[in-house]
């Protein structure tokens, strides 16, 4: 079997691709965790690894949260851009691996609307999450170019499974709680993954380069998915209110800067934004799961 490090495995990425990637492949890990193979923070440390890996799947990341003081905006940057640095100059030390397989995210296109996006796209991020992204892609371009490290960078769309966090574990709680609403019948489509099909994705990434969007192919509403939600959890279906109702919600989440509505948030869940996955089926002959058929609470 052949050996694979991989970064984050303390994170919901890990919780849900972990007992996948163990069945393939001789798995260390590295993270915050006492129990990792390597306990280290990456945004702090340049690890020492004692063997060399044929395959290096880096996940570790800061995701989710809205920086509110500058201390942490930088943790984005330390963590996505300088943990990535610091696990290259980590690999360097060791013979470098064949694959490094990175974990990046639609965020660095910037886009709050559009349809059937493209890895083509102009990488235009208005967030720190997605502009310390980018800084990540463009170092590791630059890095395994230099290193004759075959690089696919994967960019997810919204993940699905386990516990999920961000703005689906919101709508999840807020589900459990009654206290979710629906907009405007939720006709806005979201492009959405599995996070488990990054487990299953690995094999077809060993030895190939290439930049790819992951997400279905079907992009559900929002209604789709409250009405998934609600019926596994055996709930009463969100209250829908029309969308003149949410502006105003929203606006008055501005005044009182709310978490729960917001401008932000009104406009992402009134938008579609899907994108295409046409090319990691075509080039890396890899179809993505159905989240509607496969989402488990």
């Amino acid at each position: 079997m052949k050996s694979l490090l991989f970064t984050g495995e303390s994170g919901f990425i890990g919780l849900n691709i972990m007992s996948c990637l163990k069945e393939r492949y001789i798995v260390d890990t590295l993270s915050l965790n006492d129990s990792s193979t390597y306990n280290v923070n990456l945004a702090e440390e340049i690890p020492v690894f004692k063997k060399k890996y044929d395959i290096v799947l880096h996940a570790v990341g800061k995701a989710h949260r809205i920086p509110k003081i500058s201390e942490e905006v930088q943790d984005f940057y330390k963590v996505n851009y300088q943990g990535t640095i610091n696990l290259c100059k980590g690999l360097e030390k060791q013979n470098k691996p064949n694959s490094f397989i990175f974990i990046s995210t639609v965020a660095v296109y910037g886009c709050e609307s559009g349809e059937g996006i493209t890895e083509e796209c102009q990488l235009d991020a208005d967030t720190h999450y997605g502009k310390s992204k980018i800084q990540a892609e463009e170092y590791l371009l630059k890095w395994c170019a230099r290193n004759s490290v075959s690089l696919i960078i994967l960019r997810p769309a919204l993940l699905a499974g386990k516990n999920p966090p961000g703005n689906l574990g919101a709508m999840v709680e807020g589900i459990i709680k009654g206290r979710y609403v629906s907009i405007a019948g939720g006709k806005a489509r979201k492009s959405m993954a599995m996070a488990d099909d990054i487990g299953r994705l690995i094999p077809y990434c060993e030895g190939k380069s290439g930049i790819f969007n992951l997400c279905d192919d079907h992009h559900p509403t929002f209604r789709e998915l409250e009405e998934l939600i609600s019926k596994k959890l055996n709930k009463q279906m969100p209250v829908n209110i029309p969308i003149w109702s949410a502006k105003c919600l929203a606006k008055f989440g501005d005044l009182f800067k709310m978490n729960v509505i917001n401008t932000q948030k009104f406009r992402k869940i009134t938008k579609s934004l899907t994108f295409s996955n046409e090319k990691i089926k075509k080039e890396l002959n890899f179809f993505p799961s159905d989240v509607l058929t496969n989402f488990e609470l």
